[in-house]
């Protein structure tokens, strides 16, 4: 299985969108936080926007894609004359339906939604990525097939439409994390192939005994210029990627095995048990045990 496949099955992750807006201009929506466990997503069909959050502001064009991996909360806005106007939401089986309460035909056409996320491989994946996560796919026919279908599941929402826009969704994910040219580094979209095979043979073998040495022999680099190159392409250092990959995979094993804490930090490169279990609950903000009893209670609510 190709890297950004397995993070995703790793992360356990569930998507859903929540709302379909379609705001005319002028217009404002406050969107509340996500929720423990949650990154909000914006795709963009037509139109444009601002998002507005704590600490900056996002111009969004058609084919846009944007992840908030905390799930801050934030603001959507349509530009145009006058008075700012709110929104008037219309429930739906599958979705809501956000318009402008002044009644205007829609200027943009978005959707809003979440990917659900677990405290283990999941949350330590979105850790990992730039927040927030801004992806422009309007050269990209695939993406525009995939939107299409987007919108006319929303069209039509008929029997096994949430299903349908979930999975619309986790694959418009993958392609965020193997989308290359971003202006901040993701690691998981990088161009050049000397680190993409680095980021690889780790993501295949994360047990294996990776030091620096080897790392940038897999590289053909000498291991000062690997050093730099690695943070300047990724955005992390080489301990972090090593030290986030095993993580993830051990948290995946504590959830779908019987193999002690022990077997677990052996099976993914940690020399001692402690020294393991002292990184997991950093990242995590649980012992490897704690998290292994809470992992069959993680639950996924699907919109009602």
């Amino acid at each position: 299985m190709d890297t950004v496949s397995r993070l995703i099955c790793l992360a356990r992750l569930l998507a859903a969108v929540d709302k379909r807006c379609l705001l005319g201009r002028t217009t404002v929506m406050d969107v509340p936080a996500a929720g423990e466990g949650k990154a909000s997503f914006h795709v963009l069909l037509d139109g444009e926007c601002t998002v507005d959050l704590p600490t900056r502001q996002i111009v969004l064009k058609a084919g846009d894609a944007l992840v908030l991996p905390n799930g801050e909360p934030h603001r959507v806005r349509t530009n145009g004359p006058g008075r700012p106007h709110g929104t008037v939401e219309t429930p739906g089986a599958s979705f809501d339906t956000i318009r402008s309460s002044h009644a205007e035909d829609g200027v943009i056409d978005l959707f809003c939604g979440h990917y659900h996320f677990g405290s283990g491989a999941g949350a330590i994946l979105f850790r990992t990525l730039p927040d927030p996560l801004h992806v422009n796919f309007a050269a990209s026919d695939v993406v525009e097939m995939l939107t299409t279908i987007m919108r006319r599941e929303a069209i039509d929402a008929g029997t096994g439409t949430a299903i349908v826009l979930s999975a619309l969704s986790s694959a418009l994910l993958a392609m965020m994390l193997r989308r290359s040219g971003a202006s901040v580094p993701l690691w998981t979209a990088v161009d050049d192939p000397r680190i993409r095979a680095v980021i690889d043979e780790v993501v295949l073998a994360p047990g294996d005994d990776w030091p620096i040495a080897r790392l940038a022999k897999t590289a053909s680099m000498s291991r000062a210029t690997f050093i730099r190159h690695f943070t300047r392409t990724t955005g992390m250092t080489v301990g972090a990627f090593l030290t986030h990959v095993r993580l993830m995979m051990a948290a995946e094993s504590l959830s779908s095995t019987d193999l002690t804490v022990a077997a677990i930090a052996g099976q993914v490169g940690y020399k001692s048990e402690s020294a393991f279990s002292r990184a997991f609950r950093e990242a995590t903000g649980q012992t490897p045990a704690k998290f292994r009893r809470s992992a069959g209670s993680h639950v996924v609510e699907p919109h009602l």
